[in-house]
């Protein structure tokens, strides 16, 4: 059998099959949902990520003779490092055939690019920044993945089990079911804390007309605003700035349904609170093979815009100012989505990775009818 070799990415060829070897590994696999190839060329290019200014990178192949057999990249968030006083590299969109010597061999040539550079641990799976995807699948492997979450294969935890790592943090994911009615079981409590909230604070939500009223009146920047403070302490996290909120605001709003765009405000105006959903784009990006064209984008703004039957939510963003977490502003976002749910017949929502000791961000749900249905983790190692 021939010898791994690793190979750093330096063409634009090389980076497609980079991407690529994503969808080769998993396009059998009914619960995967491959990498988006256009979005994720936009992900590794300076000129459409802003997160490049402050990061450095490099993705690596492996190869056994001519075929690809794995990949992953290796990220120092120089942002992140400076606000958590560490000196980490990342490991990030990580792949490999079930072969320990393959794997190694990827998280070497990261170990060895971070020690170049100064680093003293490697973590990972984590992307760029927290709008990336993070967090190795540990729980779930039966279930259908989402776009911005990660799927892999249940080998992945023991190769890197072995060779060293350890856990560093963990996530989970619920499956959330929506209720037939608005006074199914306790989800009416949501609405009357609503109530409640809304007479004693003069809180509120804004609903929208359309993309435009979003647009020219900059709510999507807001919104991701709110993420900036109410992430602000959250593992690894590092703010976004300015070109970041422009590229995530125009990404976010060429999907978004907006009538799924829940944002609660003050009596003043101020936003304290949001929650961003669309519909599920799993099964779409599966049947269009991971690439946008030519015909991939049918698949997506079909699901988007013209399933009459959709069946799963996908809860891409929750957050509320940490000053005013006691508040129930939760509770109005849940009771602005709760009907539109209902009276679009979704049957269940995925939320979107929540820390486990997050335990303000879990008890949220404690009125749902929900199962912890994925778990996944970050690994580390001393270098």
């Amino acid at each position: 059998m021939e010898s791994i070799v690793i190979k750093p990415v330096v063409t634009h060829r090389e980076l497609r099959a980079f991407v690529r070897f994503n969808y080769e590994l998993y396009k059998d696999n009914p619960f995967a949902v491959p990498d988006l190839l256009e979005d994720t060329l936009d992900t590794f290019n300076p000129k459409e990520n802003p997160a490049l200014r402050f990061c450095d990178a490099q993705c690596f192949l492996a190869y056994r003779g001519k075929e690809v057999v794995g990949r992953v990249a290796a990220i120092i968030n120089n942002r992140a490092n400076e606000v958590w006083d560490s000196k980490e590299v990342r490991f990030g969109w990580i792949d490999f055939i079930d072969d320990l010597d393959v794997s190694r061999q990827l998280l070497e040539a990261v170990e060895n690019w971070g020690r170049q550079r100064g680093m003293k641990k490697i973590v990972g799976p984590l992307g760029f920044t927290d709008m990336d995807l993070e967090g190795m699948l540990t729980e779930g492997f039966d279930q259908l993945g989402t776009m911005s979450s990660i799927y892999n294969y249940p080998y992945y935890n023991d190769h890197v089990l072995k060779l060293g790592y350890e856990k560093e943090i963990g996530w989970v994911e619920r499956k959330v079911m929506v209720p037939k009615t608005e006074h199914d079981g306790n989800i009416e409590k949501y609405f009357r804390i609503a109530e409640m909230v809304k007479k004693r604070y003069g809180f509120r939500v804004r609903t929208f007309k359309n993309k435009a009223e979003i647009r020219n009146g900059g709510y999507i920047r807001k919104v991701l605003e709110v993420v900036n403070r109410s992430y602000a302490h959250l593992y690894g996290y590092s703010r976004m700035d300015d070109d970041q909120l422009d590229v995530y605001g125009k990404k976010y709003l060429a999907f978004l349904d907006v009538r799924y765009l829940s944002v609660v405000e003050t009596a003043e105006g101020e936003i304290i609170g949001m929650g961003v959903s669309i519909p599920s784009l799993s099964r779409a990006i599966q049947k269009a093979h991971a690439k946008l064209f030519p015909f991939g984008w049918y698949h997506i703004a079909k699901a988007l815009w013209f399933d009459k039957h959709p069946q799963v939510l996908d809860m891409l963003l929750v957050g509320v100012l940490p000053e005013y977490h006691d508040k129930g502003v939760n509770s109005l976002i849940f009771a602005d989505i709760i009907p539109k749910a209902i009276k679009d017949g979704y049957e269940w929502a995925e939320t979107h990775p929540q820390l486990e000791s997050n335990e303000q961000s879990q008890a949220q749900w404690k009125y749902t009818d929900c199962s912890i249905h994925k778990r996944r983790s970050v690994y580390g190692k001393s270098l």
